[in-house]
């Protein structure tokens, strides 16, 4: 296996190269935003098989959807079998990359995230994103379809840890995984984007109506679907770990904490117990940098201080 020498990217420069997303996120294209969409499969019939080794995961800590794969790798005892690193938590214009703060890329050398997409499409437009799944042997980009890649590694790989996809119910989960990335996840996201009064209350009584549900459902049941943890209950646990850190100030949607939701607080520090959940969690990286500061455009939000609570960190 070929080494490199650690190789980094310089420090994040928004004044110089400006914020991630115009021209890459606004790209006027026939394509989705995340057209990297080859999947792993048992028997290699996608022609990607899925066999240890072959795979690394770029992932970045402060991105729900990339901790729910490193959850999921972890649960389903493929350490082992599929690698990962992870890339500085700040972008500015050139995307995603590699620091000190935490680590050198250990499969290409890249300092930049860049160049993984660059290496698989000449002169690639697109969005750079984590979760990205790499394969060693055609050294190109399988997937960045971040749904569909926690499916692959909880369903193909026939690890020896926990079944997150059981076959009974293995359509019901995937169904609600939708739809707390819908009504929740992608939802509270969409608060912040609000463009005028009535639409922001509209948006975050829907995701506090959310809330309530989920809160509900679990008040007879210690997971999603019962006493066993499945990746629905992954998909849940990214989201509420950044609530009061991240999403809720930064959105403005409710002026109650995850802490005053008694099922769904329950649940979470459960699961944080968890080593997989509780060691892909650094709640540094949730943490803004500088104050939030809403947009100038006429929509007056709720302020919303960031709060860590006591997970078991001794904080109050």
């Amino acid at each position: 296996m070929t080494t490199y020498a650690p190789v980094y990217a310089g420090p994040v420069d928004v004044a110089t190269f400006g914020p991630y997303g115009p021209g890459r996120l606004d790209r006027v294209s026939d394509r989705p935003v995340y057209p990297f969409q080859n999947r792993i499969t048992a028997d290699g019939s996608s022609g990607y098989l899925a066999e240890p080794g072959r795979y690394h995961l770029y992932l970045a800590y402060v991105c729900p959807w990339a901790q729910r794969v490193a959850i999921i790798r972890d649960l389903a005892g493929l350490q082992e079998v599929v690698s990962l690193s992870y890339l500085d938590d700040a972008r500015d214009s050139r995307g995603w990359a590699f620091r000190e703060n935490r680590g050198p890329d250990p499969v290409n050398g890249f300092s930049f995230l860049a160049e993984a997409y660059e290496a698989t499409e000449a002169g690639y437009p697109g969005h750079i994103s984590v979760p990205t799944l790499w394969d060693r042997q055609t050294g190109t980009v399988v997937s960045n379809n971040y749904p569909e890649i926690p499916i692959d590694l909880g369903t193909q790989f026939g690890g020896t840890g926990l079944d997150l996809y059981p076959e009974a119910s293995r359509a019901e989960i995937i169904a609600f995984d939708e739809e707390i990335a819908r009504d929740f996840s992608l939802a509270a996201h969409g608060v912040g984007r609000a463009a005028t009064q009535e639409e922001y209350e509209e948006r975050r009584a829907a995701v506090i109506a959310t809330l309530d549900r989920f809160d509900a459902r679990l008040a007879g049941s210690r997971y999603l679907f019962g006493d066993d943890v499945t990746a629905s209950d992954v998909q849940l646990f990214v989201a509420l770990v950044r609530f009061d850190l991240l999403t809720n100030p930064r959105n403005g949607i409710s002026e109650r904490r995850l802490t005053d939701y008694p099922n769904l607080w329950r649940y979470a520090r459960d699961l944080y117990r968890i080593p997989a959940f509780r060691e892909t969690t650094d709640f540094a990286a949730f943490q803004p940098a500088g104050p939030i500061v809403h947009p100038d455009d006429g929509v007056t939000r709720i302020n919303v201080e960031p709060h860590l609570a006591d997970w078991g960190l001794g904080t109050e």
